[in-house]
């Protein structure tokens, strides 16, 4: 009883000093919500080969177009003049041309184009319907081609391409056998190494030559990663990413033709480490990132190092990172990352020490005025550690508080530190934001992943559900007042929520979210096809286990459902189709539970236009005012 009261006195003085801490700074001033949700000024900065030019997106009417700029001058040229989607990714395929893929209405079929820098001799160079482009290996020491990927002959596999960037003109170096999921190239640009599966093992095809026929080099479990990431500079072995023989993600060099581990590069006994850092032109390893509770480095070359500690005194309070540089490494792009803005660009010449900042990405947005994001951990029901977030409304006291949780997408993703303009909406509105890394998110090791199968609605679902009544435990939440939101894999948690735990929430927003397993499996995109077997691995088989995906399956617990529902969903969506949402809401519909359904039909899996993250957003702001009662500015906006 002693230890009790004790613990209840600390927990009283801890929530005393938040509750003065944050009294003394008064709360944040209430924000426009288009102010969270706006395209932002500029961003996506890269730099030219050559170092001489910026590229980067910048808004034309309300998409984002790319956009460039001669360094050392004002003059801003568009080069591309997208009306009905943002471009959202570009690169140079040399110093005088620029590619983008774009979509259509969000259908993920996207397609390449390639401008020159003044906006001249504009080429779709993949003309072709219901066709989905990846890029290979932009081939940055070739002027005139690029690799791509393209499941032009058969939807459900990509072919692999060498295409002239200006003409369009091209020819399949690599014809799919029917279950390569990914190819590598080495230093050269010659396709050397091929990732297949047959739908539960994953194999490493190899040849020495491009002329030679590809060979099977290793076969393993999906559940052990041999992940390649890029070629020594001699093109003799590779760098990859490894779990083979132990539970974490390392960095080791491998022996791709004789299939042999040489030895490990890196290693973190906590998280996976996939990411390696080099030097092109110095040809070395430079260091290894990795992220734990927020991102960290490990260099192994000291001339990396002491860029990084220069551009951390230069930017003190903020996570650095290095964007692009050119191919002489002098120049430098640098991004700024924090948890309370979306941060700035800015240009570094090493030679001459110039250091000059380009933007800031979203200026109308007061740092002073965001909340933190917090790292923090809990304890599962059955022992496990869960790692998350939690975000306090700025000058509140932590105590009763309204909360939104706020589980992930994939659901083999995790959430990470940093500025989320859904969560500091949320927060600047009044509430709690509550993000965690459940069984099955990526980065912790194998372990953490594989107790995850066959476990949506039950033990993934119980840590979301732990994660709250340790909120209601400390004291910060009210529990009359919690709602749920989440997309994808979070849109089926928010229903599984509902459903499984209904006198948990208060609400629920499903954002293009699983209703159906069944459905679900049914209808994914053919270029998913090749892993259909481990998906039904990993979430269960729609003909041998059907009584498992019905329990899981929240449409069939519909009639457990009665707190309200807001649901958003893209008509074009891929992934998870319409119907997917539409059965959920008929199925409440007819039972008289309330339902507020939004279908965008200009969009896919989530909503990119502008316009309609206005539309979802300012109706999420007055739905959970209305059933969790947070704040809600009373203007036209």
């Amino acid at each position: 009883m002693n230890r009790l009261m004790g613990f209840a006195l600390i927990l009283v003085l801890m929530l005393t000093f938040l509750f003065n801490c944050t009294s003394q700074e008064g709360p944040a001033p209430l924000i426009p919500m288009k102010d969270f949700f706006k395209n932002p000024t500029k961003t996506s900065f890269k730099l030219s080969p050559n170092g001489e030019y910026l590229a980067f997106l910048q808004p034309w009417g309300n998409r984002m177009n790319v956009h460039v700029q001669k360094i050392g001058e004002e003059k801003e040229i568009r080069i591309s003049s997208a009306t009905e989607r943002d471009i959202r990714s570009f690169f140079w395929a040399n110093n005088e041309r620029i590619a983008y893929v774009q979509d259509k209405g969000g259908n993920e079929n996207y397609h390449l184009f390639a401008v020159d820098i003044d906006g001249g001799n504009l080429k779709e160079l993949t003309p072709f319907e219901n066709v989905r482009v990846t890029v290979v290996d932009d081939l940055e020491d070739d002027e005139e081609f690029m690799l791509i990927g393209m499941n032009k002959r058969n939807p459900q596999i990509f072919d692999v391409y060498r295409i002239n960037i200006v003409s369009g003109e091209m020819e399949m170096i690599a014809e799919n056998p029917g279950n390569v999921m990914d190819w590598q190239t080495d230093n050269n640009g010659v396709l050397r190494v091929a990732v297949a599966t047959d739908g539960v093992n994953s194999s490493i095809l190899y040849r020495e030559k491009e002329d030679d026929s590809f060979k099977t080099v290793l076969t393993t479990n999906f559940r052990e990663t041999l992940e390649p990431l890029f070629f020594t500079f001699d093109n003799q072995y590779i760098y990859a990413s490894s779990n083979l023989g132990r539970d974490k993600q390392v960095i080791v060099k491998y022996d791709v033709a004789n299939a042999k581990e040489m030895e490990v590069l890196y290693q973190h006994p906590d998280v996976d480490v996939s990411n390696l850092l080099r030097s092109k032109k110095r040809k070395l390893i430079t260091g290894a990132m990795y992220v734990t509770d927020k991102r960290h480095y490990h260099f192994f070359d000291e001339e990396r190092k002491d860029l990084q500690k220069i551009l951390q005194q230069k930017l003190p309070d903020y996570e650095v990172v290095v964007t692009s540089m050119s191919k002489d490494e002098t120049k430098v792009m640098v991004r700024t990352f924090s948890d309370k803005t979306l941060g700035a660009y800015y240009f570094y010449n090493t030679e001459t020490g110039e250091f000059k900042k380009l933007v800031d990405i979203s200026p109308w947005l007061n740092e002073e005025h965001m909340a933190e994001m917090q790292p923090i951990k809990y304890e599962a029901r059955d022992g496990l550690t869960i790692h998350g977030y939690l975000t306090l409304p700025k000058g509140v006291a932590p105590s009763a508080l309204p909360v939104v949780v706020n589980p992930h997408g994939g659901p083999w993703a995790r959430d990470n530190w940093g500025f989320n303009p859904e969560v500091q909406f949320l927060a600047n509105r009044g509430y709690a934001v509550l993000q965690m890394n459940f069984r099955g998110s990526t980065g912790y090791g194998r372990e953490f992943w594989e107790i995850s199968f066959k476990e949506w609605g039950k033990s993934m679902q119980d840590d979301i559900t732990d994660g709250v009544n340790w909120l209601i435990k400390q004291g910060i939440a009210d529990s009359t007042r919690i709602g749920i939101y989440g997309g994808s894999y979070g849109g089926y948690a928010v229903l599984a929520g509902l459903a499984f735990t209904p006198d948990l929430y208060a609400c629920g927003i499903d954002y293009v979210g699983v209703s159906n397993i069944f459905t679900l499996m049914q209808t994914i995109p053919p270029y998913w096809e090749p892993i259909r077997e481990m998906f039904y691995a990993m979430v269960g088989d729609p003909e041998k286990e059907k009584e498992l995906l019905t329990a899981a399956s929240p449409l069939f617990h519909a009639d457990k459902i009665k707190a309200p529902l807001f649901v958003a969903q893209g008509a074009n969506d891929p992934r998870v189709k319409k119907a997917e949402s539409d059965q959920i809401v008929n199925a409440l519909k007819e039972r008289g539970v309330e339902v507020q359904y939004m279908v965008k039909e200009n969009e896919g899996h989530g909503f990119g236009n502008e316009e309609n993250r206005f539309d979802f957003y300012g109706e999420m702001e007055k739905f959970l005012g209305q059933h969790l009662g947070g704040k809600v500015m009373q203007t036209a906006e």
